[in-house]
C-alpha cells in the first residue's frame, strides 16, 4: 500500500532579524521622516533615491577584507553571470552615484535619503537584517566647515523630533588624534602588518560603552572570553600601551574646551595629533552656538579602517522602551 503523501503546509512566519511595522508605529515614522526631511532641505540638502540593490563590486568588493562588506550582505547572480547585493547602507550607492553622474552633478553636492537597508548579520536585540536609514552627505567639500554642518545639523534634527538638548549628544572625535596615540603605543606605519593590528585595535576601542574600560583593556592585550566561552584574541599590547589607550579614551571632560586641552597634553608635539587636534579646534568654533548637545568625546573610534579625520556618532540619554 503506498505511503500517503504528506502535504505542505507553510508556517506563517517572519524570518530572523526581521520585523512587521503597522499602524501608530507607522504613523510616527512618516512624521519623523518628515521632520528630518525639513531639517536637511533647510540646510541646503536635496534628495535622492536610488535602487534597493547594486552591482556587487559597487559595494565594495575590491575593498581590503577587513572592510569588506559584501561579507555580510545579501548577494544574488543575475542570469548574465553578474553579481548582485542589496545595498547594506546608503553610502555606497551615493558613492556609485556621484560616480556615474560626476560631471554634471554640482559641486559640492550634497543629497539627503532615507530607505532601507540590508545586512546578512546574526540578529540580535537592536541587531535587524532590515531596518531604516535616513543619510546627509556633502561630496567635495574639504575642511572641517562640512563636518561641523553635519554635527549642527544632526542636533537639530533630534530638537526638531522634541529632544532637548540633555536628551542627546552629539559625540565628536577625530581619527588623526588617535593615529598620534597609535604611534605613541609603537605601531609602526610602515609595518607590513599595520593595518591589520591598527584595525584590531579600534575594534577594541570602538566596544568601551559595551564591555566598559575592563573589557577594552583584555581585548588591546592577550584577549578576552565572552559568557558564551566564545574568544577573542587580543591585539597583544603591553600594559603601558593598554594603560596610554585606555586613558585617551576616558579623556572626555564636561567642556569641549577642556577636552582639548586635556587632548592636547596627551599628544604633544605628534604632527598628525596637531592637525586632527586644529580641526576639532577649528570645528569648536564653527559650533560655538549649540555647546549644550555637542561634545568631544576621545572614546568615540568606530571600527572601520577608513575614516581618516572628524568621526562622530548621536547617543540618546533616555531610556528607550524596546529595541
Amino acid at each position: 500500500m503506498a505511503k500517503k503523501q504528506k502535504i505542505f503546509k507553510p508556517k506563517a512566519r517572519i524570518p530572523r532579524g526581521l520585523r512587521d511595522m503597522q499602524g501608530p508605529e507607522l504613523a510616527f515614522q512618516k512624521l519623523m521622516l518628515e521632520k528630518i526631511s525639513g531639517v536637511y532641505e533647510s540646510y541646503g540638502f536635496d534628495a535622492l533615491d536610488t535602487s534597493a540593490f547594486e552591482y556587487a563590486d559597487a559595494l565594495g568588493k575590491f575593498l581590503p577584507d577587513d572592510d569588506r562588506p559584501n561579507e555580510g550582505v545579501f548577494s544574488f547572480e543575475d542570469d548574465d553571470g553578474q553579481w548582485l547585493s542589496m545595498r547594506y547602507d546608503l553610502t555606497a550607492p551615493l558613492a556609485r552615484f556621484v560616480a556615474e553622474h560626476y560631471d554634471r552633478l554640482p559641486k559640492p553636492f550634497r543629497r539627503y535619503q532615507w530607505g532601507s537597508v540590508f545586512r546578512n548579520e546574526k540578529p540580535g536585540p537592536g541587531r535587524f537584517r532590515q531596518f531604516l536609514q535616513i543619510d546627509a552627505d556633502t561630496v567635495g567639500a574639504g575642511g572641517s566647515q562640512a563636518d561641523a554642518e553635519m554635527c549642527l545639523m544632526a542636533a537639530d534634527c533630534m530638537k526638531t523630533l522634541g529632544l532637548s538638548d540633555n536628551q542627546f549628544s552629539v559625540n565628536i572625535n577625530n581619527r588623526k588624534i588617535l593615529d598620534a596615540i597609535l604611534a605613541q603605543v609603537g605601531l609602526d606605519a610602515q609595518a607590513e602588518d599595520y593595518d591589520m593590528r591598527r584595525l584590531t585595535i579600534l575594534r577594541a576601542l570602538d566596544k568601551l560603552d559595551r564591555l566598559g574600560i575592563g573589557g577594552v583593556a583584555d581585548l588591546l592585550g592577550d584577549g578576552r572570553k565572552d559568557e558564551s566561552g566564545d574568544y577573542t584574541k587580543g591585539a597583544g599590547l603591553d600594559k603601558a600601551s593598554i594603560s596610554k589607550l585606555t586613558d585617551f579614551v576616558q579623556a572626555g571632560r564636561d567642556s569641549r574646551a577642556d577636552t582639548l586641552k586635556a587632548l592636547a597634553e596627551i599628544i604633544g608635539d605628534s604632527e598628525i595629533g596637531v592637525a586632527g587636534l586644529e580641526e576639532l579646534t577649528l570645528m569648536d568654533a564653527l559650533m560655538k552656538d549649540d555647546s549644550d548637545s555637542i561634545c568631544f568625546n576621545p572614546s568615540v573610534v568606530r571600527g572601520l579602517g577608513y575614516y581618516t579625520g572628524p568621526v562622530f556618532e548621536i547617543e540618546l540619554n533616555i531610556e528607550t522602551e524596546d529595541e
